[in-house]
């Protein structure tokens, strides 16, 4: 979940406050939103894409950042944190610092109850806005649901979903492939599934 601060400051004094920070904050608009921390299956979930994702891309001109590396959305004033983000070419970044990424062409995120709606909805249109990003890829980590948006020339989006562990999912924009099953290796789908349905059953 986003947990809002009250008090609007500039994005160099969010950047700053940042370097010391303890936990993540997503920027938008002068206001700063804590981030939630990840389940274990979130992470195990990231790990697995980062690694796969990682092999392939060794003798590519690509690279791999895993949810430390920020995102700046210049056009509406947002730095915000994608659990995974692939960037190719010249890596472009707002200062010295290379902690703030200007031109990714991938972005993953990884769904959680409190984090869906905003993933589908609002990130993802404010992620719409930067030139560079042509694939952004969904992923559920209480059962197997893969879902890929593609960017086309006349900027258009074609929907992709994955739903067994047979399939491979195909990221185009980099020339890689993941297997459904490598991206949910080790993750006890079964028992987070069935704590998961409990907890809605108890919340509504």
């Amino acid at each position: 979940m986003l947990l809002k601060e009250k008090n609007k400051i500039s994005p160099e004094e969010y950047l700053t406050s940042e370097k010391k920070s303890e936990i993540r904050n997503e920027y938008f608009d002068g206001e700063i939103f804590a981030m939630a921390g990840a389940s274990r299956e979130h992470n195990q979930i990231s790990s697995n894409i980062v690694r796969v994702l990682g092999n392939q891309l060794l003798e590519k001109p690509c690279s791999v950042f895993s949810s430390d590396m920020k995102v700046n959305i210049k056009e509406v004033g947002k730095y915000t944190y994608p659990d995974i983000v692939v960037v190719c070419e010249k890596e472009e970044f707002e200062d010295g610092n290379n902690d703030v990424l200007l031109n990714p062409i991938v972005i993953i995120e990884i769904l959680s109850d409190s984090t869906e709606a905003y993933d589908r909805g609002e990130k993802f249109a404010h992620y719409q806005l930067l030139t560079s990003f042509v694939e952004y890829i969904l992923i559920s980590q209480y059962f197997y649901r893969v879902e890929k948006f593609t960017r086309q020339d006349d900027e258009t989006w074609i929907y992709s979903k994955y739903q067994t562990a047979e399939q491979i999912v195909s990221i185009e924009a980099v020339n890689c492939e993941i297997p459904v099953s490598e991206i949910y290796r080790k993750v006890n789908l079964k028992q987070h599934y069935l704590k998961h349905n409990r907890l809605k059953i108890k919340t509504t």
